[in-house]
């Protein structure tokens, strides 16, 4: 006897809903940055790009508001 409802699935506000709930502390600045060069140096554009929004987040935490 399956249902044939839809399975509910959070949307992305309700997502950015459950993070924002939970204080996350961001890591050092000098740490960020280390593994910023680091991802530089393996060519991961990506998580150079994660890495150099986290450090502005991580100065300036009114930036992300």
């Amino acid at each position: 006897m399956t249902s044939r409802r839809p399975i509910r699935r959070p949307t992305e506000r309700a997502a950015l809903a459950a993070a924002a709930r939970s204080a996350r502390p961001t890591p050092p600045v000098h740490t960020i940055l280390a593994d910023m060069v680091t991802a530089h140096r393996t060519g991961d554009q990506h998580g150079v790009n994660l890495c150099a929004h986290l450090a502005v987040r991580a100065a300036a935490p009114e930036v992300g508001e």
